[in-house]
Parts: structure tokens; C-alpha cells; sequence
């Protein structure tokens, strides 16, 4: 019996583990480089508005995060602190997106003292564009990835796969190559 029930136990915390990872909805398969990406308007920390029309004429980072004040979240987000100067340099303006609300987001760009917008996706509608809402722990959040996003509005570069303590600095890399190439 006690092997039954120990059994009972694994097999419900697999199940539960593996719903917890899975992805709310379809990703959006039109969302690839090369490809126009997806327009959004979300209030910043301080509530005002952002179009990724607003940033045409400059290179956008446009990096997703699952949650304001999490280990990984805050150190990705530090890292991109401590180099704004060199994306600055490239005419690039880096955007963070999570499904957190606007007060979240204040008080994390507060707390850590970031110098660029943290956009409010609240409803999800830029996450899915995107394709990278999903549910974590039963909550929905966003996918920790990044897109580079051209001045003339098109995909440049996509990130599936994000390291919080290095994505910075390869982002700032890989920037660095696009920019030299137009």
C-alpha cells in the first residue's frame, strides 16, 4: 500500500510539474528574423505610453522577463543597467516587458536604479505577439527571451535561450556585429 500511494505521489507531482512549464496558447509563428516585428503600446513604470513606432528610427532590445525582484530577473536586468552607456552608443534603446503592472514596476526600476523603460504587458497582448506567454507555477508570465529589433521595425535577432549573468554583454556583442554591417 505504502508503494502504491508513493507511486500515486510521483506520478501527481510529475503531471503537476509538466503543466507547470507548459505554454499558454499557440507561439506565434509569424515572429521570426527577417520578418516585421509585432507593433504593441504599453504604459512604462511611470505610466506613460510606448509603441515600438516611437523607436523607428533607432536599434530596440527588446527583452521579455518573467517577474519584477526574482534572482534571475533582477540580475538580467542589472546587467543591462550597468552597460547602457555602450547600447546608448549604438542608438539602441532597450524596452523590458513582463505581465507585471505598472506600481511592479516602479518600485523595480526604483530598487535597482534602471535607466530605461519597464513596460507593463498586464493583459498578456504584446507576450503573445511575441509568443512568449506562458504559465510558470500556475501564474502567466512572460518567456525570458530577447529580440533585436532593426530601426526600420523588422527582427534582426531572437534569443530563445537567455543567461541573466552574460545575456548583456552577448546582446551588446551581437549588436556591436549588426550595426557594423548597415
Amino acid at each position: 500500500m505504502k508503494r502504491f500511494i508513493s507511486i500515486a505521489l510521483i506520478t501527481s507531482f510529475a503531471a503537476v510539474f509538466a503543466l507547470t512549464f507548459t505554454t499558454a496558447g499557440i507561439a506565434n509563428d509569424q515572429v521570426s528574423v527577417g520578418g516585421p516585428a509585432p507593433e504593441f503600446e504599453l504604459p512604462d513604470q511611470d505610466g506613460q505610453l510606448h509603441s515600438l513606432e516611437d523607436y523607428r528610427d533607432q536599434w530596440v532590445v527588446l527583452y521579455f522577463y518573467p517577474k519584477d525582484e526574482t534572482p534571475g530577473c533582477t540580475t538580467e536586468a542589472c546587467e543591462f543597467r550597468d552597460n547602457i552607456f555602450a547600447y546608448r552608443e549604438l542608438n539602441a534603446q532597450i524596452l523590458g516587458v513582463s505581465l507585471d503592472d505598472v506600481a511592479s514596476h516602479k518600485a523595480f526600476a526604483e530598487n535597482h536604479s534602471l535607466p530605461f523603460p519597464l513596460l507593463a504587458d498586464s493583459d498578456g497582448e504584446a507576450s503573445t505577439a511575441y509568443g512568449v506567454k506562458t504559465r510558470m507555477f500556475g501564474m502567466k508570465v512572460a518567456k525570458r527571451q530577447t529580440f533585436i529589433i532593426r530601426p526600420d521595425g523588422s527582427i534582426a535577432k531572437h534569443y530563445q535561450k537567455v543567461d541573466p549573468d552574460s545575456h548583456s554583454a552577448q546582446v551588446l556583442a551581437d549588436l556591436k556585429s549588426l550595426t557594423a554591417e548597415t
